[in-house]
């Protein structure tokens, strides 16, 4: 049984808790603040980026295993070199 391998916007190396993986990147959107006054809200004053990803093994598998180490401090990690692998 063959399974499709999906289509990420990039795939990124990383390791988790000393573990070599690949960070699969499905959305990737950041809207640059306009700083003006007359922004409707802060997020539209300042921007943002939004990010989410899978983690998946060194053969581009989905590692659910692995995801579950992840603590807000490892997720903020890889979202960072994501920011930094996509913005321009």
């Amino acid at each position: 049984m063959s399974t499709a391998r999906k289509n990420y916007i990039t795939e990124i190396d990383s390791r988790i808790s000393g573990i070599p993986c690949l960070i699969g990147v499905t959305e990737f959107k950041q809207v640059k603040g306009s700083y003006s006054y007359s922004a409707d809200s802060d997020m539209d004053y300042r921007g943002y980026t939004e990010v989410d990803f899978e983690v998946l093994d060194r053969r581009g598998r989905p590692a659910a295993w692995l995801e579950r180490k992840l603590d807000s401090l490892g997720r903020t990690h890889i979202e960072d070199l994501i920011i930094e692998e996509l913005c321009d």
